[in-house]
């Protein structure tokens, strides 16, 4: 009798069209069917491992047990990361390029950056006054587009402010996507790559100046291991990798937007001004609504776990929307309720929104202060900052298209500065 007889394993031929059909669900679907935290499954012609929950997760981040070297599917290396970028890095070297970004996101950065991007907001509401109507997560991505070059030291000129975000989010809607949109975001990566590059480039020659403790200064001077300094492209692709997550913020914040206005109840609450119930609404939008659906890693050495053989270079996926909606971890999980974050302890494996684990160590996402802290301005300045009126639209979001967004991408209108 082989281990792997209690192990569920999913009798199709290759599941990968399943996969694109069902996006966010794939996996949860597969874990309520089988009862199981984890199964067996064929994607792109190879044997793959399904896991979800939070002791999932725990396993899923042991370095001992897992590496991130080959987890990434080239495809999603030319739209999302970047070839060999951090996300495809391990042991040492991960940790050392790790403390790079974390010196960035320092809760110093968190606040400079909100501050930026509430400023463009809040400059903004003069032509909003005048418009019949916006696009509020058009308008948020470029405000964050404009806001992270800035923080980071990046000129960038007005004209170029609609395409440079544009391709920040190509880069991110190709993640699962075939086709077009997958091209569209190899397209955007090229053109992000060669401007970045030659930005790095121009600060190497002195053409042009970095201030220190910039992420652009740090990405051109950053020293490895072995104590060279990274090629310019590959400086390129990790800035690029500083950039592109703080304008997918437009994602989170057009979901607090929908969470608003199909939430009314909280509104009164969060007029306050309380900063803890702020929070405890953020969390529950990043909780409840898709962002990430998985994570991919590969088994670094064999071992057994849950009497499933997991096999050196198996790739294995995280299911990071089902943990967030585990009915174990969370009491209806189905339902938004921001209160729940009241005695929430802060584990670092059942709340998984931007990955799990500790991002000092391991690769958990280095911006999650970033992204909370944008959030929380953002609810602020919707609740506290501005009137505005949300037309008939269609607000629905699929969960088959992955990442995902309501269809009218959140427009307001009869809008007015408070």
């Amino acid at each position: 009798m082989s281990m792997n007889e209690q192990v569920p394993e999913d009798k199709s031929l290759d599941n990968s069209l399943a996969l694109m059909q069902e996006g966010y669900l794939f996996i949860k679907n597969r874990v309520n069917q089988y009862q199981s935290d984890l199964f067996e499954t064929r994607l792109l012609g190879q044997k793959v491992i399904c896991m979800s929950g939070e002791e999932a997760a725990k396993v899923f981040y042991d370095p001992e047990r897992f590496q991130r070297t080959g987890a990434a599917p080239k495809r999603v290396q030319k739209t999302l990361f970047g070839e060999n970028a951090i996300q495809t890095m391990d042991g040492e070297a991960h940790t050392h390029r790790k403390l790079l970004f974390m010196s960035l996101m320092t809760p110093p950065h968190q606040m400079r950056l909100a501050h930026l991007f509430m400023n463009k907001m809040q400059a903004s509401i003069s032509k909003w006054e005048n418009a019949d109507k916006i696009i509020l997560f058009d308008e948020a991505q470029d405000a964050l587009c404009r806001a992270a070059c800035d923080w980071a030291g990046v000129p960038l000129k007005e004209s170029e402010l609609k395409d440079r975000a544009n391709d920040f989010s190509a880069m991110v809607d190709a993640f699962g996507a075939v086709g077009p949109r997958h091209w569209k975001g190899r397209r955007a990566r090229t053109r992000a790559e060669e401007w970045i590059q030659q930005v790095i480039e121009d600060v190497r020659a002195g053409k042009l100046m970095a201030s220190e403790g910039s992420a652009l200064h740090a990405m051109a001077f950053h020293k490895q291991l072995d104590g060279s300094q990274l090629d310019s492209q590959m400086a390129s692709m990790e800035l690029i990798n500083v950039l592109r997550p703080i304008v997918a913020i437009a994602t989170f914040i057009t979901f607090t937007a929908l969470a608003l206005y199909e939430h009314p109840q909280y509104k009164e609450k969060l007029q306050v001004g309380d900063s803890d119930y702020l929070e405890m609404f953020i969390q529950e939008v990043r909780r409840y609504y898709p962002f990430g659906p998985f994570l991919g890693a590969r088994v670094r050495k064999d071992f057994i776990w849950n009497n499933c053989e997991f096999k050196e270079g198996m790739l294995v996926l995280l299911d990071m929307y089902g943990t967030n909606h585990d009915s174990r971890l969370w009491d209806r999980p189905n339902e938004f309720l921001p209160q729940r974050f009241k005695d929430w302890k802060g584990s670092l494996f059942d709340f998984i929104p931007q990955g799990g684990g500790d991002p000092e160590k391991g690769h958990r996402c280095p911006g999650e202060g970033i992204t909370i802290e944008v959030m929380k301005a953002s609810l602020d300045f919707l609740v506290n900052k501005l009137e505005y009126e949300v037309p008939k639209q269609d607000l629905s979001y699929s969960l088959s298209k992955m990442p995902t967004l309501p269809q009218s991408r959140f427009i307001i209108s009869n809008i007015k500065g408070k």
